[in-house]
């Protein structure tokens, strides 16, 4: 791969990495969307959803990782989309 197609997925991971590290700087910033998923305990889970976020990211990031980040990833949305049609039914 050459250095310029190995720089997106990088960073995408990077900035998908520092957004779940934002969550915690400034969670205050994720309160709106994330009570629309998680009306309850929304607190706890922003704080859940920064560091499934971090993780993801880094792994998205490392290329001998970057397989199973994708992965992470597409199971993280689906679970995502599917606390919002939960929560609003």
């Amino acid at each position: 791969m050459s250095n310029q197609a190995a720089f997106v997925p990088t960073a995408v991971g990077v900035t998908l990495a520092a957004t779940g590290v934002a969550h915690f700087v400034a969670p205050q910033a994720f309160q709106a969307i994330t009570v629309q998923a998680f009306p309850k305990d929304t607190d706890t889970w922003i704080k859940r959803n920064g560091f499934t976020e971090t993780v993801v990211g880094v792994a998205i990031a490392i290329p001998a990782t970057r397989k199973a980040g994708w992965v992470a990833l597409g199971a993280y949305v689906a679970f995502l989309g599917s606390q919002i049609v939960l929560a609003n039914k």
